[in-house]
Order: C-alpha cells, then structure tokens, then sequence
C-alpha cells in the first residue's frame, strides 16, 4: 500500500460521556478517490472535519505530508464576499480558474453570494474547491440539492482532479462512477475495503454476517456463564469471583454492542380507500414565469398504481409542474382533471412545515396530547418516534436543533401517519442515508397507491419508477416508460443545455480571411477522450501493483515477481505523469478555442 498523505492513527473522540471515535485509523494516498459510508450520526461529517483539522481528536495522531492543502467542503457551506467570484477565489485560486468554474456550473462570477438556492450554493462551494486545486479534497455530501446535470458536472471534475478525493454520500450512482476504494465507519471504528463502491454492500454483508454471528456466540456464552455461577455457590466462592468478572465483562460487552446499533426502521404508510382508477389527466399544459417558458404543450396521465418520477435540471420547473399536477397552481394554458376519492400527501423539499417554535413532539402531535394516529390506530408519541429511530431525549427538543437527515425523517414520520392513496415526494433522499434509503424504498415499493417522486437521485429511480417525466428547462417535456437509464438510452442529449450564442466582439469588427475553429479537431477531440479513458484507468492499475508490492513475503517467494511488477509500477507511475501533461495541454486549448482566444 502506498504512504498516504495524510491519515488517523489510532484516533479517539468523546461525545459527551460516549466515544464518538475509538481507535480510528484511516489513510488517504496520492491521487486516491475514495468514499466514507457510515450512518447518519455515526460521525462522518467529524470525521472530514477532523482530517481537515478544523476538529482535534481527544487522541491519537494526524499525520500529513509537509505543506499539504487540505480543502473541506461542508454539507452548508458560508458563502461570503461581494460576489462568486470574490468567494471562490478567496482560498488562494487564480480568479480565472474560479471565474471559469463557476460558469461551468452554471452560475454568474459577479452574482452576490446572497439569496442563493441551496443547489446554488452548493455549486458555488464546489467551484471554489476545485479551483484552488488542493492536495487533499474532502467532500461532504456533495450531490445534496444538486440537479443531475450538476452531478454529473462534478464526476467529470473528479476524474480529471489530481487531488486525493474522500467522498462522504448517500448517492450510489454517483459514488459507483467515481471511487476505487471504501472506507465503512461503524462501531466507532473504520474498516477498508480496497474497491470501488460497487463492491461495498456485499462485502458490508459478510461483516454483519459475521457479526451477527458473533452476538449470537456472546448470548450463548453469557447463558453459559450465568447457569455456572447460579449453581457454584459460596463453597467455591473464591474460584468464582474469576467467572462473575468475565460474566460482567461479557454483560458490559453485550451492553455496549446495542447501544451501537440504533436499530431498524420502521416505515408503513397509513392507507386511504382506493383511488379512481384514472388518478389524473392533463392536456397541453403550458406554464411561463415573465418571460421564461417552464413547460409547453405537455400532457399525460396518470393511473392508480403508477410511479411517476419527475426529473430535470434545477429551476426548470419541477415542483411547479407537480403543483399543477395536483391542482394547487392553474396552468396558463391547457386542463388538468384530477380523479375521484384522492388522498394526496405531499412532502415538500423545503421543509416549510417545520417551524422553529415546534419540538419534535409537537411536530409529530400537532393537536397536543400524547397521541398520534398512525394508519386508524392512536399510538404513542415516543413509540412512534422511536420507529424513525429518534431517541426519548429528543422528543422535547426544537427541531432546529436536528441534523438534516432527522428532519427529512421527521416529515416522512408526519406525512406517513396520514391515510393517503396518492403520495407525493419533493427530493425525499436528501440528507438520509443508505441503510434509511433502503428502508424508504421497500416501503415505497409496497405502497398500495400511486407515487410522484421527485429526485436527482439516479439510483432511486432506477429502482421504482415506473415512468419517468423530464424537463429540459426550456419548456420541453418528455416522458418516458421506465426509470433514468431508460429515460436516457431513448433520449439522448434532451438534458444538455444549448451551445451558447456566437459573441460579437465590436460593431465594425474587420472580416478575417479565415475564421479560427471553434473546437478542437476531430483527431484531437479523439485523443482527449483516450487520455481521459487512461487518466480514468491509471490510478486502478497503480493502486493495484501497489497491493502487490506490499505483501512482505513476495520477494523471498518469487523475486522476479517482485522486479517486474516494481517495473510495471514505475512504468505506469511516469506513463500517468506524461498523460497527464498531455491532457492539460489539449484541454487548455480546447479551453482557449471555446473562449475565441486562439
């Protein structure tokens, strides 16, 4: 395994009377591209802000090469200065670098980092952090209200970084695209798998398996032990006393392994009658904001049973066109007939029916009491609460003071308590993570009536949906049988936005005998997506000689293996060098060309 540059050694940290951390130990090498998949509040964002040195460990070492940047980017970044510019370049980047990311996400270099969306500002964050260019990129849920394009925008950006990239997501379409190793926080502890994401939920499996196993050898152990001493009474009191410690020992070891583990949860929705069989029906629906076209011309239908995903970039109109869908907003143009005997539950992405006044126990029983019904049936506040895996102490609390993810499921707890036959879900993925994600789905998949969805979440798509809509933006709209994959193989390009419009440069601009090219030629367009292709693929055949070398025993066992395999790893260190410069060198001027500067 190559030195990392920066890695935990041995790290421990107390929350309160609890350890956070126990012994972590977590490296990261030159160039690595990584994931940290855990739990929520199992630590992870502590983690980043440990390796960043933003946090400092009760115990245990930090260890960093000499001069090394280190560059966090937090889950709610604090966007400060006049403009985008001015904050994306405040860490060190050359202006133009930040000027030329910030337009390749979007956004306008002289806006005011004031009254951003938080897709905005999480774009704005990323564009500053890839524009200083650090050694050391910790990401901390990245994809988090970014639309699909963006995200892919930000795979592009990592695989051509030469940073080390440690990815903390609950997205696995995009952590599949991009990581070549795992790093599992669980039990205060982090283990590592030396794959891509890919390969981390069956290997996950094994270790819970294997654990699994060993819970139940410690139940038995610990049945043992307390049948002993019931019967080794005072005659053997003193060779006793060594039993009764290993049996409180045992006790203690039992204790801790479930507090460790929160638990499952449980989700079910509470059902209404069923819907008509025609859940709604809209025809040629148009809709414009000043002068901007949402959605023209668009009709459908929906049907009791379906799973409609809505799918676009931000701000094209998503949530409005949902709105419309349901009734709440008229069209400009167009109808929209709603069915019979609806019950529509509609979770908003914004959160807007969480007030800062509520505590979690007012949110869940709005009407006082200790009362909630749940599916016809009145439960108690705590019991039901515990369902969504919230603690006693939690109940009192303000819900300002929950992490994101706990809010997402404070309003999936409301929402599913409601009888309902048609469930709609505004971005019901952000802030959750995988194993709730999973949970979600499985309830979803269930769900007696028909589902809207909205999402970036490519993954979760895939899974449910049974037709997907897509907007471009620009007020076309399509839909599609089937999920995104299916979406994209039968629309290719819809999502990519116009080529801009030609810029001219003067009113009397002298005629030029010949125009330069706009783009690169058709060979060197060729060659970059080679370079890109072994820029992708390098780092894998690198990290994998590095394997190999580091077994102690291989020279002794076969030490012309080891000489051809430390040729090979030379050979593709400087093989990756030379790629590289290649690739910067197209690139900048394939960069200079688009610009009209060559």
């Amino acid at each position: 395994m190559a030195v990392p540059v920066l890695a935990l050694r041995d790290v421990r940290l107390a929350d309160g009377p609890r350890w956070l951390f126990d012994g972590v130990d977590l490296g990261l090498e030159a160039r690595g591209r990584a994931c940290l998949v855990g739990r929520n509040g199992a630590g992870k964002s502590t983690l980043l802000r440990i390796l960043a040195g933003q946090t400092a460990p009760d115990d245990g070492d930090r260890v960093l090469s000499p001069g090394l940047k280190v560059t966090l980017v937090a889950q709610e970044p604090l966007l400060e200065g006049e403009s985008l510019l001015d904050f994306a370049a405040t860490g060190g980047a050359a202006r133009h670098d930040a000027e030329s990311l910030l337009e390749s996400f979007g956004l306008d270099p002289g806006r005011a980092p004031v009254g951003l969306s938080g897709g905005e500002a999480r774009r704005a964050s990323l564009a500053r952090a890839f524009a200083e260019q650090p050694d050391v990129l910790l990401l901390d849920e990245p994809t988090n209200h970014l639309d699909i394009i963006a995200i892919e925008r930000l795979e592009t950006l990592i695989g051509r970084a030469r940073s080390s990239i440690l990815i903390v997501s609950h997205d696995r379409a995009f952590l599949e695209r991009v990581t070549q190793r795992c790093f599992w926080l669980e039990s205060r502890k982090v283990r590592r798998l030396d794959e891509g994401f890919a390969a981390f939920e069956p290997w996950a499996e094994k270790h819970s398996a294997a654990e699994a196993e060993e819970a139940r050898r410690l139940d038995k152990a610990i049945e043992r032990e307390q049948s002993w001493l019931s019967f080794g009474v005072t005659a053997r009191r003193a060779r006793n006393e060594g039993r009764r410690r290993r049996l409180i020992a045992m006790r203690g070891e039992k204790a801790e392994s479930l507090r460790l583990s929160r638990g499952e949860m449980t989700l079910a929705s509470a059902a209404a009658a069923p819907s008509g069989k025609r859940v709604l029906e809209a025809k040629g629906v148009a809709k414009a904001y000043r002068d901007r076209i949402l959605i023209q011309g668009f009709s459908t239908r929906v049907q009791r049973g379906d799973r409609v995903a809505i799918v676009g970039p931000n701000g094209a109109g998503k949530t409005t066109l949902v709105k419309i869908l349901l009734g709440e907003i008229e069209p400009d143009a167009g109808s929209v007939r709603l069915g019979s005997n609806l019950d529509i539950v509609y979770v908003d992405q914004a959160r807007a029916d969480l007030t800062e006044e509520m505590t979690l126990w007012s949110a869940l029983a709005p009407l006082g009491g200790d009362q909630v019904m749940v599916q016809g049936q009145p439960r108690h506040v705590a019991a039901y609460a515990k369902d969504f895996l919230f603690r006693d102490d939690q109940l009192r609390q303000p819900v300002t003071s929950l992490s994101g993810g706990e809010r997402n499921r404070l309003l999936l707890a409301r929402a599913l308590a409601r009888p309902s036959n048609v469930l709609v879900l505004d971005e019901p993925t952000n802030d959750l993570d995988m194993d709730t994600l999973d949970v979600l789905e499985e309830m979803l998949a269930d769900y007696a009536g028909t589902l809207i969805l909205v999402s970036h979440d490519r993954d979760f798509i895939d899974r449910l949906a049974t037709s997907t809509i897509a907007l471009d933006g620009r007020g076309r709209a399509v839909e599609t049988p089937g999920g995104w994959k299916d979406f994209l193989s039968q629309n290719p390009g819809f999502l990519e936005p116009p080529e801009p419009p030609p810029v001219r440069r003067g009113k009397a601009a002298a005629p030029r005998s010949a125009a330069p090219p706009a783009k690169l030629s058709f060979k060197d367009q060729r060659r970059l997506g080679e370079l890109e292709a072994r820029l992708a693929a390098l780092p894998d055949d690198i990290s994998r000689l590095e394997r190999v070398l580091a077994d102690p025993g291989l020279y002794r066992r076969d030490p012309s293996g080891f000489a051809k395999a430390s040729a090979e790893l030379e050979k593709a260190r400087e093989t990756l060098n030379e790629t590289e410069e290649s690739w910067l060198e197209l690139e900048a001027r394939r960069e200079a060309l688009e610009r009209g500067l060559v």
